[in-house]
């Protein structure tokens, strides 16, 4: 999906004046805004609005703030990639306004968020859509190709050596080196680690035994590190060393594998992300605009790439102010539209959204309003 070319400032203040115009939406602790009344149908939003969460959407969020701010020069939006599940107790707790999570709310997360957010809970909004990747450190090997079975074994620490059977098997022709296999996983709770996780699952059950999480069986011993940059400094810095972690950050000199997809292997791109994602279906039980996607993990269309995470923005559907209403509506609205999603692409290597999901997503913040 391209981007609409007609000047970005100005197409980001045309969404944040569209966003004034709009009368529901809510949020809370916004700092710095107008008093209610004072802003008009031709002024930009100002105000601070805070987020915190995913590592993953780091580049995205740089240039989204960059860009929205570039726009509107009496707002800003602060970013912290704590991680997933920080993002999201941000949120439910009311330390921000906004949540960035790999993964949608859990349904006890879900219930809690009707305490902070009103009856209706909160959003799960799809921002950001990238694949992850497997990232290996061996010298002069940058393409190999694994099937889920064999991920799993790798990352359970039952493949001693990278010349062990299983990866030779499909790698025919690749001249293997007697190097110890090194995993290295997330330390925090990450979104990453939960798709990750739920891919091994549903991919090779018969291997991978534990539950989807994003925090890592404390029963498997390996390397660990803190965030993307962590996992990926630590693989970089590490001879035989593999790790799963969003493709935005993954280059230099480290290799990415093909993963198996029925009976062929699929090159990691956003386009085969993007496929993998308009495979997935509702999540049942949420508000009606809530966009909860479960995605297909054992999908085999051809070209698909299963390992892949949904990035949210995890809002309120209602908030206590007109203010801070509308300046998630403000920012939020860009995210998700033409110009944002190429915004991130650019800059992180994300598959922008469909056009039938962007329209869903900026339906569903047309819907945030302030607490009555």
């Amino acid at each position: 999906m391209k981007a609409l070319r007609f000047g970005r400032h100005a197409a980001i203040a045309v969404l944040a004046v569209g966003a004034l115009a709009l009368t529901s939406c809510g949020s809370d602790n916004a700092t710095g805004t107008a008093p209610a009344g004072t802003q008009t149908s031709g002024s930009n939003v100002t105000g601070t609005l805070t987020g915190i969460g995913s590592s993953a959407q780091g580049a995205a969020m740089d240039a989204w703030k960059t860009e929205f701010a570039a726009a509107n020069s009496g707002a800003t939006v602060q970013y912290s990639p704590d991680g997933s599940g920080a993002g999201r107790k941000a949120l439910l707790d009311g330390s921000a306004q906004f949540g960035g999570s790999d993964a949608y709310l859990k349904d006890e997360e879900y219930a809690q968020s009707q305490e902070t957010c009103g009856p209706d809970g909160a959003l799960n909004i799809p921002v950001y859509i990238s694949p992850i990747a497997i990232a290996f450190n061996l010298p002069g090997i940058t393409e190999l190709k694994l099937d889920a079975a064999t991920v799993a074994r790798i990352f359970r620490g039952e493949v001693a050596n990278w010349n062990d059977p299983a990866i030779a098997a499909l790698n025919e022709g690749v001249s293997l080196p007697d190097l110890k296999v090194t995993p290295v996983n997330r330390s925090d709770d990450s979104g990453t680690t939960t798709n990750f996780t739920d891919y091994l699952a549903a991919a090779a059950p018969e291997v991978w035994t534990d539950k989807a999480s994003g925090v890592w069986p404390a029963s498997l011993q390996g390397e660990n590190a803190k965030g993307t940059s962590g996992v990926v400094k630590t693989v970089t810095d590490t001879p035989g060393a593999i790790t799963y972690a969003d493709d935005s950050a993954v280059s230099g000199t480290l290799g990415v594998a093909q993963i198996k997809v029925g009976e062929s292997f699929t090159e990691i791109s956003a386009e085969a992300a993007a496929k993998a994602v308009d495979a997935g279906t509702p999540v049942e039980g949420r508000s009606a605009n809530d966009l909860s996607i479960k995605l297909d993990r054992k999908t085999t269309n051809e070209g698909a790439y299963p390992i892949v995470l949904v990035s949210f923005h995890v809002v309120c559907s209602t908030y206590e102010s007109q203010e801070t209403v509308d300046l998630v509506k403000a920012f939020e609205t860009y995210v998700v539209s033409e110009e944002g999603q190429q915004a991130a692409a650019d800059s992180a290597k994300s598959a922008p959204l469909s056009s039938d999901l962007a329209e869903k997503a900026t339906k569903a913040i047309e819907s945030i309003k302030v607490k009555s």
